[in-house]
C-alpha cells in the first residue's frame, strides 16, 4: 500500500489499516455505494445522544450528534461516507483515497500529529492504530476517540460499521449497509463452484508477504472452499507469514492473488521473472489475478468487491480456463 504492502507485512496490520495509494473505482453495487460528501444525510430517527460505543478502546462516550468528523482510517472513511456521515467529516488522512470526494490531507494514521487534528477542531476521531497512543493524547483535549482496528473476520467488519452508525447518528444507515454486504457476499458464495479442492495464494508485496485462512482476507477466501498455501508456511501465527520463493514454487498454487499490482508493478509477467516460478501452474495457466490493491487491503463496504472477483476467478479456475 505503499506504506501498506509493508505494513500489511511488517507491523501486523498497520497494514491493513491504513492502505492506500490511488485505486480504481469499480461501479459500486447499491448495497456498497457510497455518497457523496455533499450529499444530505438525516440521522436515524431512533438515534438520540449523548451514546456510548464499544469500540477497540472500550466504551466511548460521544455527548452529541458528531459534526466535525477526523478519520485516520481508509477503511472507516469509506465506511462513515457509505453510511450517509460523510457530510460531517472534516479531514481524513493522507491514505485515505476513497471516495473521491473524502476532505483528503496530509493528517497521517502512521505518524499523527495531535496539534495538527486538534487544530481541525474534531468533536470525533476514528482510528485504526493507536499509534504514539494517540487516543490519550486526544482524550487529554477531550476528543473522543474511536479505534477500529484491522478486523480479523467478517464480523468484526460488520461490528465496525455498526459502531460507526451509533457513534455519528446514522444507525439506519449502518444496519442498512451491512445487511447488504452480508446479501452481496451470500449471493457470491452460493454461485461458486463447491469442492474445487483448488489452491491459492495472495500476495500482500514482493517480499513476500501473504496472508493466512486466520485473516479477515483468507476469510474470504474461504467463502470459496479455497486452500491457503501460507497456512503451512513457517512462522506463520499473527496470519501474514513471510515466505520464501522456494516455499511458493514448491506449493505450486493453482490460483494466484496480487495484492501488489499498484504499489509495486506486480503481474504474471514479473512473476515469471522470479527464480523458479517461471513454471508455476498459475502462470502457466493464466490464473494469476490482479487485484484493486485498497480494496484487497480494506474491511469496509467494498468487500463484497474483492469476493466478486475472487469468485470469478474460482468459477474460471473450475470450469478449466
Amino acid at each position: 500500500m505503499r506504506p501498506v504492502r509493508s505494513a500489511l507485512a511488517g507491523a501486523l496490520l498497520a497494514a491493513l489499516t491504513l492502505a492506500g495509494c490511488g485505486q480504481s473505482t469499480p461501479a459500486a453495487s447499491p448495497a456498497a455505494t457510497t455518497p457523496s460528501a455533499g450529499a444530505a444525510s438525516t440521522p436515524s430517527a431512533a438515534v438520540s445522544f449523548p451514546v456510548t460505543v464499544q469500540a477497540g478502546n472500550g466504551p466511548v462516550a460521544v455527548a452529541r450528534r458528531p459534526e466535525r468528523i477526523v478519520s485516520l482510517s481508509p477503511t472507516a472513511t469509506e465506511s462513515l461516507f457509505a453510511i450517509g456521515a460523510g457530510p460531517q467529516v472534516v479531514a481524513v488522512d493522507d491514505q485515505s483515497t476513497y471516495p473521491a470526494d473524502a476532505p483528503r490531507s496530509d493528517l497521517s494514521g502512521f505518524k499523527p500529529n495531535v496539534e495538527a487534528i486538534v487544530a481541525r477542531k474534531p468533536d470525533l476521531v476514528v482510528i485504526a492504530n493507536d499509534t504514539e497512543s494517540l487516543v490519550a493524547a486526544l482524550g487529554k483535549v477531550g476528543v473522543p476517540v474511536l479505534l477500529e482496528p484491522a478486523a480479523t473476520k467478517l464480523d468484526e467488519a460488520y461490528d465496525q460499521i455498526t459502531d460507526l452508525g451509533a457513534a455519528t447518528g446514522n444507525v439506519d444507515r449502518a444496519a442498512e449497509l451491512v445487511a447488504g454486504m452480508r446479501k452481496q457476499l451470500d449471493e457470491v458464495a452460493a454461485t461458486a463452484p463447491k469442492d474445487t479442492k483448488l489452491t491459492y495464494y495472495h500476495e500482500l508485496d514482493v517480499t513476500p508477504y501473504a496472508a493466512t485462512s486466520t485473516t479477515f482476507i483468507g476469510q474470504v477466501y474461504g467463502l470459496f472452499g479455497l486452500t491457503n498455501i501460507a497456512d503451512k508456511a513457517p512462522d506463520a501465527a499473527g496470519g501474514y507469514p513471510k515466505l520464501s520463493a522456494e516455499f511458493v514454487a514448491q506449493a505450486d498454487p493453482d490460483l494466484i492473488f496480487l495484492g501488489d499490482t499498484k504499489c509495486c508493478g506486480q503481474s504474471k509477467d514479473t512473476l515469471a521473472k522470479r527464480p523458479g516460478w517461471s513454471k508455476l501452474s498459475a502462470i502457466e495457466n493464466d490464473r494469476v489475478v490482479p487485484l484493486d490493491d485498497d480494496i484487497a487491503s480494506r474491511w469496509g463496504p467494498r468487500v463484497a468487491d474483492l469476493a466478486r472477483q475472487v469468485g470469478d476467478a474460482v468459477q474460471k479456475a473450475a470450469a478449466g480456463g
